[in-house]
């Protein structure tokens, strides 16, 4: 196993990059035709094998476009910023974006002395080795963010990789004949009254965090549905698999108190066990508006604040929240029940948000309809996955002979290697 690494990201990425050979001889061992290897940001190198054989290479990136534009610059941030980003002046310039205070940029770039932080730029620069970049996004959510990218401006003019827009990606299945306890629950109570709570299926949060946000959610009198997920039940460093447990509150019953360590209850109506992503699904599932701005109330470590601050408060669908950033993103459960009150009470800014998400979500829904932005993305993915397809084996052999033509033959006839 990799050591020295200072973030899981790195230590993923070294584990990956170590089977790079054990990948290239698997691909070229197939006997048949290859449409595409798709990898993750993890994965990036991988790309570098996939050129080598002349097989197209994708990313598939769940994070925002904004995100991936951050990604993208920041080989080009590294040269231009001498200092560290949060020593320096005036705002980070993305493409696409408004001005981003460094504040408000992803932990790994906050310590360019760290190796994550050059895993982080050489990700960014790995992925323009990619024939296409797929994110889970729909085009109207991140408009100009998506025409910057396109025309090179976050990659020194240099044309970047064909980004698909092809989100939001989300199972909408029929609903069960029996559904889950917190789907009953949340049946039940007024339409849009809900504040979901969800950091993501590795959003493990410290004690600290859990009482500042347990506190907050049952001062500010609202009803909430929160995902709280516990450390893994392995704790092998690696380890991935963790407990969850939904905690609910109907106000004004309901009240928090801790269950031997394993985290928040509610003392009168008990914990739903289950899979947290079956409420994620709530989100663009036909039934009643279900207001899901946990981004916009507090910040997970898995997630950056890149991502909470844009295009959350650059869509408007998010209420601004302050944190400390010296300690890991901390936030005081009065400051987190005041952001909840201003999101879910009746005030003019919490209104705004939650109506322009009301808007957000019918735009999604009409992006993965049929002819929508993203069906139409995932549809000219297929064809050109289709497209190019090539052999292997034939690649193979002319990167080992050393073939000066860069030509590449597969089904369908030979075409020129990228």
């Amino acid at each position: 196993m990799p050591t020295g690494h200072t973030g899981i990201e790195e230590w993923i990425s070294r584990i990956l990059r170590s089977h790079g050979p054990n990948v290239r001889v698997a691909i070229a061992g197939l006997d048949c035709s290859v449409a595409a290897l798709v990898t993750d940001i993890f994965c990036t190198p991988a790309l570098e094998v996939s050129r080598e054989l002349g097989v197209p290479g994708y990313v598939y990136f769940p994070s925002s476009v904004s995100m991936l534009a951050l990604l993208l610059r920041s080989p080009e941030l590294d040269e231009e910023v001498a200092v560290e980003f949060e020593e320096m002046d005036g705002a980070v310039h993305i493409p696409g974006l408004p001005p981003v205070p460094p504040s408000a940029l992803p932990t790994t770039m906050l310590d360019r002395k760290k190796s994550t932080y050059d895993w982080f730029v050489s990700t960014g620069r790995g992925h323009m080795n990619a024939t296409g970049i797929i994110v889970n996004t729909a085009a109207e959510l991140e408009q100009s963010v998506l025409a910057a990218i396109a025309d090179g401006r976050c990659t020194r003019g240099v044309p970047a990789p064909t980004v698909y827009a092809i989100g939001p990606v989300i199972a909408l299945t029929p609903p069960l004949e029996q559904p889950h306890e917190c789907v009953r629950w949340l049946d039940a109570q007024p339409p849009a009254s809900v504040l979901l709570v969800c950091f993501g299926s590795k959003g493990l949060l410290p004690p600290s965090k859990v009482r500042e946000i347990a506190t907050a959610l049952e001062r500010s009198g609202h009803r909430f549905l929160w995902v709280l997920r516990g450390p893994p039940k392995d704790s092998r460093h690696g380890a991935t698999g963790a407990h969850g447990r939904h905690t609910r509150r109907d106000a004004p019953r309901g009240v928090l108190g801790e269950d031997q360590g394993q985290g928040p209850r509610v003392a009168d109506e008990g914990a739903a066990e289950g899979d947290p992503r079956d409420a994620l699904r709530l989100e663009l599932h036909p039934r009643e508006p279900l207001v899901r701005r946990a981004d916009a109330a507090m910040t997970a470590r898995r997630r950056a604040a890149l991502q909470r601050v844009y295009p959350g408060l650059h869509l408007g669908i998010a209420v601004p929240l302050e944190m400390d950033r010296r300690r890991d993103n901390f936030v005081e459960a009065a400051e987190l029940e005041r952001a909840v009150r201003s999101l879910m009470g009746g005030g003019e800014e919490g209104r705004k948000a939650r109506e322009k998400a009301v808007e957000m979500k019918a735009v999604c829904r009409m992006a993965v309809e049929v002819g929508g932005s993203s069906s139409t993305a995932f549809q000219r993915l297929t064809e050109d996955i289709r497209r190019g397809a090539v052999s292997p084996m034939a690649t193979a052999v002319d990167a080992d002979e050393g073939d000066s033509s860069g030509g590449v033959c597969g089904r369908g006839g030979c075409r020129r290697r990228r």
